[in-house]
């Protein structure tokens, strides 16, 4: 059985022997920079989203028909000889299998790498009823020989060394063996090739369910599966029900994004089309005997959940944990329960229940890479921050934070009171820097891996009446959505604004009823107070007064164009209004690129060595990618492109504070990348990114200064 962690402090502990493990963190680094790599090359010239859209509409189609598709397929497969199923628990599962098993007669049994088998503990059910169970991929075959569960859900043993693997084979065989792959892979081969020869029974998982035909599709990268459901004399599928799509074009269309999204290969070795029961000279009249167990688990039951049924287009392929970048830091054993990475965040809640959830679904970054590869077009950040919820409703206590926000957040009088007071009480502790000298007495020394900014003495909103300007016959009248960092952190970077709008006649409005986006709120769960929140800002800013809502905050502006329609739907009179606000929704250097069309005459041209960060909630969340790199070239920057740009910086809001050492060690990346730039300036859109990164290079000590783009840019403006 798998142990995972059920409160955060265990979990945390756990983490921190994950950071400790090099070999962990290298391997899988050095996986997910050439993942990213081969996404590039394969898909290069192909719609990617279009393709993931036709899946997700696909997906969506089928599932609320299930019931109908299960009807389906069992009259097709039976009329071809094949026994169906219909599990409606993991344990009903198991004991049908382990039925067949006693049945039949069968000793030992051979199986196939699957992950819904992984969901149910099949083995341990099979092997407590007495059954010798093999598993017959080479990565499940060696975490079955060392009684742990897959940090993956393509390559399982992704996290074991090959001097390890040599060791376990070495104890296996009884015999010395070498950490060379090529030779561990044929001590493999010969160990399980016996397994195959001697074997009654095999059970397998599928990739598809093709209700049209009875047709079950597996996709493999080894023999062994194919083995595994020709050679024995029984056959058992286990499959879930949300597998099933109602015809091969579906199937090969999902064919051809599932390898290259898994492992980075334009297709799989196998892929094998089963239709009814086969020939078999040692089964019963010679003919194999066949059975399909189609598992609910509450599947059925999720299908018609109007937020968490996206969760069940998941098609397993694992590049939700391929690209995240927590995952290269501490694997799937420590991101997830069964089901690994973003995806496992989600459905452990629903297959495996609160307990195991409750710690494992705080650890997002919110970075969105993953929903960027999603194969599904499944929004997962969105569904984990749900899940989040459902995990905190289930809490006989909250989290104090989680207190203090809903008590804070919802009044933004309050609100910007207790942070004016802050301003005030910090003064003995501030640096001529803009720091903090010392942490907080509530951080620890996990902390330390970045000096914190002081709050603004005056905030942005007290400076309004100097900087408020009327303009006369204005091309564009816009709002400008401050956010609390540039409000009471960075205020300098809304005066940067201002300075570029100047001579624009542009009619800039800073309404002062607007407050925190909520994306904090969200993040942490807290989604009636983000509720609240969003309703306070769409009364505040009134689409319908200007052309464009405009942002210096990637953050507040991905949360408002995706998170308010979702926080919203439903709310009387917001409709329109939310439409209005996301339409008119718009970041700064897609302001100045796209609509002022700013031109490199406005500049002094400098050339000034530039690296450039890209805020996740930028380059994803609002599709934002090349407007900041022209508007670079555009003021006269020495743009220097760094490795990894659109990784995240680590900042995550509450997540760099609720896991410091993870946040460091992403934020460590980072900052290495930009120091083989040889770059004097980095530059970002995010003020987050800018607290994150500043911090972390003020600690460093070095040359690197951090600025958001608009104060480089402003600071590029002729004469000044």
């Amino acid at each position: 059985m798998i142990n995972t962690a059920q409160d955060l402090k265990e979990y945390k502990k756990r983490l921190k022997k994950a950071l400790e493990n090099k070999f962990l963190g290298a391997t899988l680094g050095t996986f997910a920079t050439a993942y990213k790599e081969a996404q590039g090359r394969l898909f290069a010239g192909v719609d990617v989203q279009g393709l993931s859209r036709e899946i997700a509409a696909g997906k969506d189609a089928a599932l609320p028909r299930l019931a109908e598709l299960f009807e389906t397929f069992k009259a097709h497969a039976e009329a071809a000889g094949v026994k169906i199923h219909l599990a409606r628990t993991a344990l009903e599962a198991n004991e049908i299998i382990a039925g067949i098993a006693k049945d039949n007669g069968v000793k030992k049994i051979l199986k196939s790498k699957s992950m819904t088998a992984e969901e149910t503990f099949l083995n341990d059910h099979l092997e407590r009823e007495g059954f010798e169970v093999v598993e017959t991929d080479l990565g499940e075959w060696i975490i079955q020989l060392r009684h742990e569960g897959p940090s993956h859900m393509v390559m399982p043993a992704i996290h074991l060394s090959r001097q390890e693997v040599a060791e376990l084979f070495t104890k296996v065989t009884g015999e010395t063996q070498e950490p060379d792959i090529a030779k561990l892979v044929k001590v493999a081969r010969r160990e399980l090739r016996k397994h195959f020869l001697s074997a009654d029974m095999g059970i397998s998982g599928a990739n598809f369910a093709i209700a049209a035909t009875g047709t079950l599709g597996i996709i493999s990268n080894e023999g062994n599966a194919r083995l595994t459901t020709t050679l024995p004399r029984v056959h058992v599928s286990l499959v879930g029900v949300d597998k099933l799509v109602p015809d091969l074009a579906m199937a090969l269309r999902i064919l051809k994004i599932l390898p290259p999204r898994a492992t980075g290969q334009v297709i799989t070795s196998y892929a094998s089309w089963i239709t009814g029961a086969n020939e078999c000279r040692p089964g019963p009249g010679g003919q194999k005997e066949m059975h399909v167990v189609f598992l609910d688990n509450g599947r059925l039951a999720l299908a018609q959940d109007k937020v968490f049924s996206e969760a069940l287009r998941c098609l397993r392929c694992g590049a939700c944990a391929n690209i995240c970048p927590i995952y290269s830091l501490v694997g799937g054993h420590n991101l997830g329960h069964v089901y690994i990475g973003a995806i496992g965040l989600i459905l452990t809640y629903f297959y495996h229940g609160r307990k195991n959830a409750r710690a494992i679904v705080a650890n997002c970054l919110n970075c969105q890479a993953c929903k960027s590869v999603c194969p599904a077009g499944i929004d997962l950040p969105h569904l984990i921050k749900e899940t989040y919820c459902e995990v905190l409703k289930g809490e006989e206590k909250q989290p104090l934070k989680n207190r203090l926000l809903r008590r804070v957040l919802k009044d933004r009088r309050l609100f910007h009171f207790l942070l004016r007071r802050a301003s005030l009480v910090q003064k003995p502790l501030a640096t001529g820097e803009g720091f903090l000298r010392h942490l907080p007495f509530f951080f620890g020394k996990e902390h330390d891996f970045r000096s914190l900014p002081v709050i603004a003495r005056l905030p942005f909103r007290d400076m309004w009446p100097r900087l408020h300007q009327k303009v006369d016959k204005p091309r564009y009248r816009v709002a400008l959505f401050g956010g609390c960092l540039v409000d009471f952190v960075y205020p300098e970077q809304g005066v940067a604004l201002m300075k570029l709008l100047k001579d624009q006649k542009v009619q800039v409005e800073y309404p002062l009823g607007q407050t925190c986006c909520g994306l904090p709120a969200k993040t942490m769960g807290e989604k009636e107070v983000a509720r609240e929140v969003a309703l306070q800002n769409l009364a505040a800013l009134d689409p319908a007064d200007y052309d464009y809502i405009l942002t210096l905050c990637a953050s507040c502006g991905s949360h408002i164009k995706e998170g308010y329609p979702k926080l919203l739907a439903g709310e009387p009179g917001a409709a329109v209004k939310v439409e209005q606000l996301t339409g008119k929704l718009i970041d700064f250097s897609s302001f100045l690129i796209r609509v002022l069309k700013v031109k490199p005459e406005m500049f002094k041209g400098s050339k000034k060595k530039v690296a450039y960060h890209s805020p996740c909630h930028l380059c994803r969340g609002l599709g934002v990618v090349q407007e900041p790199r022209e508007l670079l070239a555009t003021a006269g920057l020495d743009y220097l492109p760094a490795r990894d740009e659109d990784t995240c910086c680590g900042m995550g809001g509450s997540f760099s504070v609720e896991f410091p050492e993870l946040s460091a060690r992403v934020l460590g990346k980072k900052l290495d990348a930009v120091a083989e730039t040889g770059a004097d300036l980095l530059v970002t859109d995010c003020p987050g990114c800018v607290l994150q990164l500043r911090g972390g290079l003020a600690k460093r000590g070095g040359k690197v200064k951090v600025k958001h783009l608009a104060e480089a840019v402003a600071e590029e403006m002729q004469g000044n």
